[in-house]
């Protein structure tokens, strides 16, 4: 969301933002903050209730008048906006973010009988939610061919990836020296990275550690991130390095800086590290399910493991460890790939789309067009040409 807002030409568009958890302000633009509560079972998460503040919302609205509404989730918000935006004919634009029927699996794992009900639920609530939106992006074409088998509109869909920061990410932040002074040695690393939770599945990445150390292989695990799972993560990966979380200047030079990178989720709509890794020059073995798989083009630029198969992970992790000539020849292929994503010429395509969505909604007698008002619930964004 950032990468748009920093993008926001402020002479051809104003925005505001309504939202529950988050900054008190966003740089110059219109907010408005609704009240909201943390997830019982996850307070990395929290439910935003329009419902406490409709009358003061619906007249925030009024006044904007927005001509292009934005919806990042499917949330309680998310509903507001999407009637609000039905009621007043108005063109939705929402972004798939988050794969949350990939959670099911690892939430419900001990009560199994729940699993397709649940994700049946979450499908008929998708079909309610997305079709009724005049565009949806999606990060990747895996997601995009698993939500139309749930039954989203394929003609709602657009691709539309995520960009990333090469002069960030990028193999020239290697430093040896980095990973040895967490370690206190100069073994292969091979570094995870994500949120520690269990849905991005975390019990596999144990279950390889755990063959390396029978292997008695002298190779250092090397874990980025911090979540609920850490602790439990922590105690069955005792040998095993955690950082927490770390600001984006370190994780790049980790990175740059490590053998291979391993990543056996499965819940990602795109796949965000995996990106990273690969603009850092790191070599990647992966899951072969999610969005992120899409990213890795399997003995070309790294490999795809069935996602819970643990044996298979080690066998593709040891190649690379141990044939430094082809994980060098990944490597090369990978930062190739990765100057591809530009977050210039995604943000460029987000504001052609809105500015034609607006046009939808300006009178056709107004020339030239009025600026365009976009609103971000929930990120609702609410845009005025």
């Amino acid at each position: 969301m950032y990468q748009i807002i920093s993008r926001i030409d402020t002479s051809r568009f104003e925005y505001l933002f309504i939202y529950g958890a988050g900054p008190d302000q966003i740089g110059d633009f219109q907010t408005f903050r609704v009240p909201h509560i943390k997830v019982p079972l996850n307070t990395r998460y929290s439910l935003t209730l329009p419902g406490r503040v409709k009358p003061l919302l619906s007249e925030k609205l009024k006044a904007f008048a927005p001509q292009v509404i934005h919806i990042s989730t499917p949330s309680y918000l998310g509903s507001f906006a999407l009637e609000y935006a039905q009621g007043n004919k108005l063109p939705v634009l929402s972004i798939y973010h988050t794969h949350f029927i990939s959670y099911v699996n690892y939430y419900f794992k001990f009560t199994p009988f729940l699993i397709k009900p649940l994700k049946d639920h979450i499908a008929r609530g998708y079909r309610k939610f997305y079709n009724r939106c005049d565009k949806v992006y999606v990060p990747s074409t895996s997601i995009q061919q698993e939500l139309t088998s749930i039954g989203l509109r394929y003609s709602n869909m657009q691709l539309w990836k995520r960009g990333i920061d090469t002069q960030l990410f990028n193999p020239l932040k290697r430093d040896k020296r980095v990973i040895e002074r967490l370690t206190g040695n100069r073994n292969p690393t091979i570094v995870f990275a994500s949120r520690l939770v269990w849905e991005k599945n975390l019990e596999t990445l144990i279950a390889i550690y755990e063959k390396f150390k029978q292997r008695n292989n002298h190779v250092n695990f090397l874990v980025v991130g911090d979540g609920v799972a850490r602790k439990d993560c922590e105690k069955r990966m005792k040998g095993a390095f955690f950082t927490g979380k770390v600001d984006h200047i370190y994780l790049a030079s980790l990175y740059a800086s490590a053998d291979v990178f391993l990543f056996p989720s499965i819940s990602e709509t795109y796949g965000n590290v995996v990106a990273e890794a690969m603009a850092s020059g790191l070599p990647c073995v992966i899951a072969d399910g999610g969005g992120s798989k899409d990213f890795v083009e399997h003995g070309k630029d790294g490999f795809r493991c069935r996602p819970f198969d643990a044996d298979d992970y080690v066998e593709k992790l040891e190649i690379l460890l141990n044939n430094k000539p082809l994980a060098h020849h990944f490597a090369t292929e990978c930062i190739k790939h990765m100057k591809e994503l530009s977050w210039d010429a995604l943000a460029q395509t987000y504001f052609d789309d809105v500015t034609a969505l607006a046009e939808r909604t300006a009178p056709a007698e107004i020339v030239p067009p009025l600026k365009p008002h976009a609103q971000l619930i929930t990120s609702l964004l609410s845009v005025r040409l």
